[in-house]
């Protein structure tokens, strides 16, 4: 009987996770996007809370965050191809960041944080994680299987859907408790966390292709009508998503009169519709087919988001119910979004192109962002908060919308994937 039970047990375990170097990436992942989470509130909230950070500040302060990828992703993707180390590359970045957002904590300690020294921090670690990204989804494929590839990305943003649950609001409470700055210390070791384990893999990874190809990626998304309906869509899609992100923790705090601790609640709503939509992702896919689901998504993603700025200030219990809807709604397609458009990608990008695909799809959908950061900074001082706040609800839905006539919708994964 004790034999059974332990089978028993067994198989409720994923395969994936049975698989020691599959399982120590994912911890690598999963221990990073936790602390990424927790910091995605304390750095706005040390901007907002410590430094006194108004609207164009946190709009600049969201476009440094993006800038790296239209600076850099084309160029570090085809280094990444030609050098062929993706594994160590990641190393580097995770370290790199931990260095640079542990600098924070101690400047304010040290009574000498600023708003430049955040801006500084902030695009440091985004062209490090350009670096990261651009690695991250070869070494993905190096390590699972293509009929694996959706239960492998389900479990990836499963994972972000439990950091995005416990993350902001540890965050929020971190933040009321020990200060926004000292909280993304959190963040700081969690890279380190990421850099030992990824430290304690060695999976064979493509050759290094020495072809000097920085255009490559971007030639290969040209000539695919699918991955170039996608990049069209999404890089819309997000371009008015950081206008919402940049102005979305303000208008919480400031003019809904949030606390730090119910931001974070409510920010962390977002992913029990996330940890749903990474367990229905697979049906849906072999259902209705990845593309279809993916279109879908964009919409479910951006829709809701119209309930922030319907909510009426001064209502405490309907402003938390009408964003908690939100955020679940959205943590739900964003996240169904993510699972689908990476298992796509993975089987249609040849493996000695994916790190320049990747750079060059970063260059342009993350390149967007920094513009719509901005825009979004100064319509807030020029329009209002609120009303900056509906036309980027207004204009993410419309990218969804570009992506209707696309053959994206009729796009199916291979059998073997269902």
């Amino acid at each position: 009987m004790a034999m059974k039970a332990g089978a028993g047990s067994r198989d409720l375990i994923p395969a994936l996770l049975r698989d020691q170097v599959f399982r120590r990436y994912w911890g690598a992942s999963t221990v990073s996007m936790f602390g990424d989470q927790v910091s995605s509130v304390a750095v706005p909230l040390t901007a907002v809370l410590v430094l006194h950070a108004v609207s164009y500040q946190m709009g600049v302060l969201t476009a440094l965050e993006w800038l790296p990828s239209l600076l850099f992703a084309l160029h570090a993707g085809a280094w990444v191809d030609r050098r062929g180390k993706r594994r160590s590359a990641m190393i580097l970045a995770d370290l790199g960041r931990a260095v640079a957002f542990a600098t924070i904590p101690l400047c304010y300690k040290l009574h000498v944080l600023t708003f430049a020294q955040m801006c500084i921090v902030t695009f440091a670690a985004g062209a490090l994680s350009v670096l990261f990204t651009v690695s991250d989804g070869t070494l993905f494929m190096s390590i699972v299987q293509p009929d694996k590839y959706v239960d492998g990305q389900s479990l990836l943003y499963g994972s972000r859907a439990l950091s995005l649950l416990g993350g902001p609001s540890v965050g929020g409470l971190l933040v009321q408790a020990l200060t926004a700055p000292v909280a993304v210390l959190v963040d700081a070791l969690s890279f380190l966390g990421s850099a030992a384990q990824l430290g304690s893999i060695r999976p064979v990874e493509p050759p290094a292709d020495k072809q000097d190809g920085v255009t490559a990626g971007m030639r290969f998304i040209a000539g695919s009508p699918i991955v170039r309906a996608s990049l069209t869509g999404v890089a819309v899609v997000n371009f008015f998503n950081v206008m919402f992100q940049a102005l979305f923790m303000l208008y919480a705090v400031r003019m809904l009169g949030l606390t730090p601790g119910l931001l974070g609640g409510v920010l962390g709503a977002a992913s029990v519709g996330g940890i749903l939509g990474s367990v229905l992702c697979k049906r849906l896919t072999s259902r209705h087919g990845a593309g279809l689901v993916y279109v879908a998504s964009c919409f479910v993603f951006t829709l809701p988001r119209a309930l922030v700025p319907l909510a009426p200030p001064g209502h405490r219990t309907l402003i938390l119910l009408m964003l908690f809807t939100s955020c679940f709604w959205s943590g739900f397609g964003v996240m169904v979004l993510d699972i689908s458009s990476a298992a796509i990608f993975g089987v249609l990008i040849p493996g000695v192109l994916r790190s320049r695909v990747a750079g060059a799809f970063q260059a342009i959908n993350y390149g967007t962002r920094p513009a719509g950061a901005l825009l979004g900074g100064m319509l807030g001082e020029m329009l209002g908060v609120r009303h900056t706040l509906w036309i980027a609800v207004i204009g993410g839905v419309a990218g969804s919308l570009l992506l209707l006539p696309s053959p994206l919708s009729g796009f199916r994964m291979p059998a073997s994937e269902t």
